[in-house]
């Protein structure tokens, strides 16, 4: 908390004109807010940017997320600047600088009792599987990442993900899956419990 009071207060002079330019974008609107499980489960409310649009087909569904995703909310995404919002996450205690990325709520129920372990800690704006791979990975690799996180987390690790995670954002590796916008769905793991590392 004592870095993330300062980093968002600095991260306001990146944040402002770019919330401006979605909410221009997006017909008002710049602020993401979804139900995320943290530490043991329990949910809070995670906030980002608004990177992709809220466009409908005919039928009233969202369109894909590559038909949302438009050319700003791509950069806004590759840069990492969506993320930015989430300081405030921090020092409301909900998320670490560092641990594991805090997903859906609708992936409780689909962990093996391995990939569960990962709620033992809790989430954070960047972790292991960032460093490793990010969105360019297996789901099977990323709850493996971040299980290896959970029995070996301690400040020296923690700052090596985070001088890793600035070397990353500079160099926008891993932003999405392969052939996808952003990264596929998870629908839970074949076998009876998640490979490790």
């Amino acid at each position: 908390m004592a870095v993330a009071a300062p980093a968002l207060l600095l991260a306001l002079a990146v944040l402002a004109p770019v919330a401006a330019a979605l909410a221009w974008q997006n017909g008002g609107t710049w602020l993401f807010r979804q139900r995320r499980p943290g530490l043991h489960g329990q949910l809070f409310t995670l906030y980002k940017l608004q990177t992709m649009t809220q466009r409908h087909d005919a039928a009233g569904q969202l369109l894909p997320d590559a038909d949302r995703l438009t050319p700003l909310g791509r950069w806004v995404r590759a840069t990492s600047v969506d993320e930015l919002p989430q300081l405030w996450n921090v020092l409301r205690g909900d998320i670490s600088l560092v641990g594991p990325r805090p997903l859906l709520e609708q992936y409780l129920p689909l962990y093996s009792a391995t990939q569960a372990r990962r709620h033992l800690v809790r989430p954070g704006i960047t972790g292991w599987a960032q460093v490793n791979g990010r969105n360019a990975i297996s789901w099977e690799q990323k709850f493996a990442y971040d299980v290896w996180y959970v029995d070996h987390v301690s400040f020296w690790v923690d700052v090596r993900i985070l001088w890793l995670t600035l070397r990353r954002v500079l160099g926008a590796h891993g932003i999405s899956a392969p052939g996808q916008a952003t990264m596929e769905a998870f629908r839970g793991t074949s076998s009876s419990d998640s490979s490790s590392l």
